[in-house]
């Protein structure tokens, strides 16, 4: 097995240097390439020098951890099992308590070395099990699945029930329009704004904008109709005829309209056969 690189985004010098030491202690093989200060610069390396492990602090400036583990993900190259990630964290009884139960692992601020010694064996063992595998080709998906579907877990937070959206208001030019969901087929967050495609778009015509942003506005749809697939990307399940996959990709090809929309591996999972 190759010698095991990881990356640390630390947003406080300190503490950064200081789970350096612990690593370099408690896990000798383990070379740490680099260590940055936001979730920036984290997604950058990590996605440049693909580490095995990466240590995520949540609360960092420009992108917090699981925002950056999810960009990660995302843009991973999709022939390689996905790295290991582990959130460091300030003390919370209820991120903790969804902590236990995801596919990642913690430590808590202040860093202890006993807490970090188990990790560091977690993931030996779970390096080891992925070198395994690759050796009697094998593919890691049902790991990659876990972790996929711990972020989105540990992304989700209680909403108070509201009923959905029925109508989106755009402007376009110096007109507002007043649009059906029913005839979304697609929503496109592009700069500031999230674009609102319909299945009367006229390619033409100016784009019909929405300034508020893409999640908050998923948060106000109905979810069993309007589908994550992609960062920048929500789709109208009822538009959606069918998802291809090539060279590793998923695309979505939507119902009477030529738009082709890349499916990220973060969502990948939303078209498994039943």
């Amino acid at each position: 097995m190759t010698t095991p690189r990881a990356l640390i985004a630390e947003d406080e010098p300190v503490l950064a240097e200081g789970l350096r030491r612990l690593l370099n202690q408690l896990w000798p093989d383990l070379t740490v390439s680099h260590t940055v200060g936001d979730g920036q610069h984290a997604c950058a390396l990590a996605l440049q020098t693909l580490p095995d492990v990466l240590f995520l602090d949540i609360h960092m400036p420009v992108l917090d951890g699981l925002t950056a583990a999810e960009r990660v993900i995302e843009s991973w190259p999709p022939e390689r099992a996905l790295p290991l990630i582990v959130f460091v964290t300030a003390f919370d009884h209820h991120a903790v308590a969804a902590f236990e139960r995801a596919a990642v692992d913690y430590v808590l601020k202040p860093v202890r070395r006993d807490r970090l010694a188990m990790t560091c064996l977690r993931l030996q063992q779970r390096l080891a099990q992925l070198a395994h595998h690759a050796e009697g080709g094998e593919q890691g998906n049902g790991d990659d699945q876990a972790l996929v579907t711990s972020l989105h877990a540990l992304r989700a937070t209680p909403q108070a029930a509201a009923a959905p959206l029925r109508i989106l208001q755009a402007a376009a030019g110096s007109s507002v329009y007043l649009i059906p969901v029913d005839d979304i087929l697609y929503l496109e967050a592009a700069d500031k704004y999230v674009r609102v495609v319909t299945a009367q778009h006229d390619p033409q015509a100016p784009d019909k904008l929405i300034r508020t942003p893409l999640r908050d506005l998923l948060a106000q749809l109905d979810p069993a109709l309007f589908w994550q697939i992609h960062r920048s990307v929500v789709v109208h399940a009822r538009a959606i005829e069918r998802v291809s996959r090539q060279d590793h990709r998923m695309r979505v090809h939507l119902r009477d309209h030529s738009a082709t929309l890349e499916v990220s591996r973060l969502y990948a999972h939303r078209f498994k056969a039943m």
